[in-house]
């Protein structure tokens, strides 16, 4: 839900809703949704101008179901529903809308399915209330197929269209809605109980090069982990609701959910052009996809996945998107061939696009949370060459291709070498486990031996503490095997290129996906831990056996107070170590930018290229325009690695020791507690605040990779900064970019201008570097000062990021006296019949955390067999 999208009527319009003097911060989504919801119900109970005793009763049932006694939106029900009804705001559609302006797609299709409900209450659709309803959703913008599917379920009819079933199952799934308030979830949770079963998916396996048993038995776990955070939300959330349970238990397993939810795994495909990339992965998906050419044709980032539909959309560096026709991605994933041989064309335009995004319903690696990355060739423009450098870090595998006939030249073993570190950073004298290399063209390797003698040459390359694991190299036939696929035949290219598939799907599962069930469940238990903690507490409470006297209750708020101090206090030094690490970083780029021009001349010495002068001149500049900016990537990066790192580990260690010697203070406070209440504060602070606040600094990115790195380590977040990349894209896309710009100012010097007639070929060739490293510094200069801005921006975020995960343990300390309070002020409130009663509670709640534990138990168990 936009919220920004709310606009003055709509405020005036909750104002004379609620009875209330609101302003547009006091609106909510959950005060919204209500005031959609009660005009909604209103106007179907009216429509038929009766008001039976059927409707009264599922008015009264739903809004209880939907709000707890307890709940603040408590006291906003009865003036809603007095003043719908006397303004009859159900029968003005401009009011209406005006409502539900800032909602989203699922949003309104969640409200119209109460409508629905409220119809056929009893026991039958009255004509005039279907078409109020039908006038609703046109101006919703709601598919009609979604409304079959409500009128049908409601009446108990038959759904002859499952697919519109299985979506309207996907959109009102209740962990859509999780990031919203509980009320949603609630919402969602009761329409998809009165829904029919969700159909099963038919899979089209015309193109299944192999089963993907693993993967799909991973996924199935992986569901089921997700779903135990689903019953572990609502058990939760019902003690949240009592005011025994921490909130925050609930915004924990959220976290962790939408983090299961989102797990995929990412395969990433590199290798110099020509070497079958595109071919490789038709074969991987059984269906010819990605345009394949002999020329260098990954114009852009393409990322695969599954989606309930086909389509495609394009992402553009500016954030815009669009989507376009299978037509326009063939066209946009790929390159000219005038830009592949040498022409710029259309590589200004390619160059706007940040990736390309493929969304397919039978592509059966992908349907298996697969997502795979068509890279732009290591060996082509720069730019393309930056994006790849971005998309290996959130990458959980890659597949190397290299040519059986040419295999592994000396810049592909450099290739190898990069891929390594990047995937791997920090661990030099460790082999890299996530490089598989695939021998492409092993169909053209026809004399005896010759299989084993490329495998043998591949192995003697990696074996030197590059790549290790079981299965790690294939000789493979990408296109022999794509055509067996495509005929729905078999042959021995068939039968390698699954065994390769094979290898991938068991490092997947076992060496990525099995860590990261393991956490996830590790991240479960400790909630769970924490729940059981407070039940506990609260038990003892009942029971008189802990008791928070005055004076206890004083010195809670105490040190309620002093932990908000505290926070205040880490806030104000993270600023001044983060302005003294801009400034210090400031003095150090000055330092090093002045000796820039003289490095990267004596750099400019090693550039080569295998392009002639008079010939391909074009081709030639392209080549040292290309190392000039590799060069200036790599003086960026090594200054960033060396000199930011230093400031950075320097100031960030004072700011940890003081945010370590706090968490100590407090954990300190919670013993003393326990010592004298008997309680078990730390306990529940260990569980919850450490594991879900400081322990997750650094996870980001899609792949499954990602949410299982080092977060202290070097790829953590004094690590990887990724600042060269930024000197590269300033150059690359800042304006114009620096290639056009050398190209154009050689063009337009002549032939004459650097002495082409002349005899001297390394002079040629030295006064040509000198003048591309000259307008390489013009455009360098033009956007220095854009670049710093971004160095200051990730020196900013690192020290925000250490902030933000203070303020989070911090309030889940304070989180922990409130309910203690809470408990507390609970139980001095109830007699002893209702103690009782809230035992017996207590012991069903009790009862469902360890069933939830012992699902958990069973999963991981399942999955490790």
């Amino acid at each position: 839900m936009d919220t920004s999208l709310i606009s003055p009527q709509t405020v005036e319009l909750v104002s004379l809703l609620t009875g209330q003097n609101l302003r547009k911060e006091d609106i909510t989504p959950p005060i919204l949704f209500l005031a959609g919801l009660v005009t909604v119900l209103l106007g179907v109970i009216n429509a038929d101008g009766t008001f039976g005793a059927e409707e009264k009763q599922q008015l009264a049932t739903t809004l209880k179901e939907l709000i707890p006694a307890n709940n603040s939106l408590q006291k906003l029900v009865m003036p809603m529903l007095k003043s719908v009804t006397q303004h009859q705001v159900y029968k003005k559609f401009p009011v209406l809308l005006a409502l539900t302006a800032c909602f989203s797609e699922v949003e309104k299709l969640l409200l119209i399915s109460f409508g629905y409900q409220m119809s056929a209450a009893d026991g039958t659709m009255d004509d005039r209330e279907k078409q109020y309803l039908k006038n609703i959703a046109d101006r919703l913008g709601i598919d009609g197929r979604y409304l079959t599917v409500l009128e049908a379920s409601f009446s108990s009819r038959a759904i002859s269209d499952t697919a519109a079933l299985a979506e309207v199952h996907s959109l009102l799934d209740p962990a859509r809605f999780q990031s919203l308030d509980s009320l949603f979830v609630r919402a969602a949770s009761h329409i998809i109980g009165h829904l029919p079963a969700k159909p099963k998916q038919q899979k089209n396996h015309k193109h299944s090069v192999s089963s993907y048993q693993e993967l799909k038995k991973f996924q199935e776990y992986r569901q089921q982990l997700n779903a135990v955070c689903g019953k572990l939300y609502l058990t939760l959330l019902d003690g949240s609701d009592r005011n025994v349970l921490s909130a925050s238990l609930t915004e924990e397993v959220t976290k962790i959910s939408r983090k299961l939810e989102s797990q995929c795994f990412r395969v990433a495909v590199v290798g110099e052009f020509s070497k079958g990339k595109s071919t490789l992965l038709n074969a991987l998906l059984g269906e010819e996809i990605q345009p394949v050419r002999d020329i260098p044709c990954s114009g852009t980032v393409t990322v695969l996945k599954y989606g309930p539909q086909q389509r495609v959309i394009c992402k553009y560096i500016d954030g815009r998107e669009e989507e376009i026709s299978p037509d326009q991605y063939q066209e946009k994933a790929s390159i000219s061939e005038e830009a592949a041989l040498g022409s710029f064309g259309d590589e200004t335009v390619k160059s706007e696009i940040k990736e390309i995004i493929f969304e397919h319903p039978n592509l059966e690696l992908c349907t298996n949370g697969v997502e795979i990355i068509d890279t732009p060739g290591l060996n082509e423009q720069a730019e393309r060459t930056l994006v790849t450098e971005q998309v290996l870090k959130t990458t959980d595998a890659v597949i190397f291709l290299t040519h059986a006939q040419n295999l592994l030249t000396e810049k592909e073993r450099e290739l190898l070498l990069y891929l390594k570190q990047e995937l791997n950073p920090g661990k030099n004298d460790e082999a890299a486990k996530n490089i598989f290399v695939l021998v492409n063209f092993a169909d053209l390797l026809r004399r005896e031996g010759s299989h084993k003698q490329a495998r043998q040459r591949v192995e003697k390359f990696v074996s030197e503490k590059l790549i290790a694991g079981e299965n790690r190299i294939h000789l493979i036939s990408a296109q022999s095997a794509l055509d067996a696929i495509l005929d729905g035949t078999e042959n021995e290219y068939v039968k390698s290129f699954q065994d390769f598939t094979k290898s991938l799907e068991q490092f997947l599962t076992v060496e990525r996906g099995a860590i990261a069930l393991r956490q996830s469940a590790a991240g479960i238990k400790q909630i769970i831990g924490t729940g059981c903690d407070e039940l506990s507490q609260y038990r003892e409470m009942l029971e008189g056996k802990l008791t928070v006297s005055p004076g206890d209750k004083a010195k809670i708020f105490e040190q309620m107070a002093e932990v908000s101090g505290r926070e205040v206090k880490i806030r104000l030094l993270a600023n001044e170590l983060m302005e003294q690490s801009l400034e210090e970083a400031l003095e150090s780029w000055h330092e090093w930018a002045e000796g820039l021009g003289q490095r990267l001349g004596s750099k400019s010495h090693r550039w080569t290229s295998g392009h002639n002068h008079i010939w391909s001149q074009n081709k030639l500049i392209k080549d040292y325009s290309n190392q000039f900016v590799l060069d200036m990537t790599k003086e960026i990066e090594d200054w960033a690695s060396q000199k930011v790192k230093a400031i950075l580990q320097q100031n960030v260690a004072v700011l940890n020791n003081q945010i370590n010697e706090d968490i100590y203070a407090i954990r300190l406070e919670f013993q003393n507690f326990d010592k004298q209440l008997s309680s078990n504060l730390v306990s529940q602070f260990n569980n919850l605040a450490i594991a879900g606040d400081l322990g997750g600094i650094g996870i980001g990115g899609s792949g499954i990779a990602s949410s299982i790195s080092d977060i202290g380590g070097p790829g953590g977040y004094l690590g990887g900064l990724g600042l060269g990349g930024l000197v590269a894209a300033g150059l690359l896309f800042g304006g114009v970019g620096i290639i056009p710009i050398i190209l154009g100012a050689l063009a337009a010097g002549g032939g004459g201008a650097f002495g082409l007639g002349m005899l001297d070929v390394d002079g040629i060739h030295n006064q040509i570097k000198e003048k591309v490293c000259e307008l390489g510094f013009e455009k360098f200069g033009e956007s220095a000062e854009s670049i710093f801005e971004k160095v200051q921006e990730r020196v900013i975020a690192v020290f925000n990021d250490r902030t933000d995960a203070n303020s989070g343990v911090m309030s889940k300390a304070i989180s922990l006296w409130e309910n203690l309070l809470e408990q507390q002020e609970k139980r001095d409130r109830q007699n002893q019949a209702e103690c009782e009663a809230e035992k017996v509670w207590l012991a069903d709640k009790r009862r469902e955390l360890e069933q939830v534990k012992s699902q958990i138990e069973t999963i991981l168990n399942q999955s490790a067999r």
